[in-house]
């Protein structure tokens, strides 16, 4: 058994995996897309146990949304940089001369093979253990979170920005069409965090204004 390269802590029996995970398509054929299709999936199903057992009294709703912004590609991207995955890809000569080290997209598929790389070197366990040290302080701080679950999107997006002292969000109605019984609400807001105006639909007001509200709060990652 081998260290392994970077801050990946885990101890690979086949290095050929790792190198597999870590080999983008721009390559040639051998890569890693195939480890990042089983990846996801594992990944996704690991951070569902955690949550599952953290959150006995969240529903399936609220433990679908954290769910969703532990995982999303800006999440696994940056734990990918905390891993200096970056350095270790193989990557063609395009991508190369165009950064594709540093490319969101990139890093995120990356770290999905890993994690299937590992599940194939040593099983699940191993895994889950290697995944859950990854995301450890995000999990944590997901703790204190708590009290925001079973509040609606506006209710979570103005009490962090009151937390922040900063402005509260204004919707406006920016577009309606349809007839009375079936109207389609484009509701615009704009937050100081974020650079441009974001927008939500829906068939009432209220509906728009939470769709655009939660918009938010999954590109501030909350």
């Amino acid at each position: 058994m081998t260290s392994t390269p970077g801050k990946i802590s885990h101890p690979f029996e086949d290095k050929a995996l790792l190198k597999l995970a870590l080999s983008h398509r721009s390559k040639g054929k051998t890569n890693n897309e195939r480890l990042e299709f089983l990846g996801d999936s594992i990944l996704g199903f690991l951070i569902a146990e955690v949550l599952y057992q953290r959150f006995p009294q969240a529903s399936e709703g609220e433990l679908s949304r954290l769910r969703a912004a532990l995982v999303k590609k800006q999440t696994l991207a940056d734990i990918a940089r905390e891993l200096s995955l970056g350095q270790l890809l193989i990557l063609g000569s395009g991508e190369l001369k165009s950064g594709g080290a540093k490319r969101d997209s990139i890093l995120a598929d990356a770290l999905e093979a890993v994690v299937s790389a590992i599940y194939l070197d040593a099983g699940i366990m191993a895994c889950r253990k290697e995944v859950l040290a990854w995301f450890s302080s995000r999990l944590r701080r997901l703790q204190t979170d708590e009290a925001m679950l079973g509040k609606d999107a506006k209710t979570r997006l103005q009490e962090y920005l009151q937390s922040k002292q900063l402005a509260l969000p204004e919707y406006v109605v920016s577009e309606l069409k349809g007839k009375d019984h079936e109207q389609q609400f484009t509701v615009s807001c704009k937050v100081s965090l974020l650079d441009k105006t974001i927008q939500g639909h829906g068939t009432s007001r209220r509906e728009a204004e939470q769709q655009v509200a939660a918009a938010i709060l999954e590109k501030l990652g909350l």
